[in-house]
């Protein structure tokens, strides 16, 4: 006799991961990807937060500063403060640096205030802990589309 199943039809569908309409994108991405040079008419991904174009100004700023990067001997004495359980806040050097980052990107307008900032892997972690802080049980979000299938 089979398992029966408390998950819904949704659930329990063939619409996850590669099956989903979203990775239909995805795929085409995959056969005409952007390049400035080699592609400049091809396709760039937008439905997923990486910054993929950014990754040659990151490298080149990890050179000049190896120390900030625990993948290098500069670095790798930083390792044990961020290999360990942090703050759930986020890493608080890391608060503070965005804290000063989005003040100066306001104009000096507004002050951020890094004990007022929670910090999170992602998108999806920060619609969990939105979730969690603003639904009662039984309460619901509508989430427009297209959507990350996670």
């Amino acid at each position: 006799m089979p398992f029966p199943t408390r998950l819904s039809c949704r659930a329990t569908s063939d619409g996850h991961g590669e099956n989903s309409p979203y990775f239909d994108g995805w795929k085409e991405y995959e056969k005409n990807p952007y390049h400035p040079h080699n592609n400049p008419s091809g396709i760039i991904q937008m439905g997923l937060a990486e910054n993929q174009l950014s990754f040659d100004l990151i490298e080149s700023w990890l050179k000049e500063h190896p120390e900030s990067s625990i993948c290098t001997p500069e670095g790798i004495s930083s390792f044990k403060e961020i290999a360990n359980y942090q703050d759930y806040h986020g890493l608080p050097v890391f608060r503070e640096g965005i804290a000063l980052f989005m003040e100066e990107v306001g104009g000096r307008k507004a002050k951020f205030e890094k004990e007022r900032m929670v910090l999170t892997a992602g998108a999806t972690a920060a619609h969990e802990v939105l979730t969690f802080c603003l639904a009662d049980p039984g309460e619901a979000f509508l989430v427009p589309s297209p959507y990350y299938p996670g």
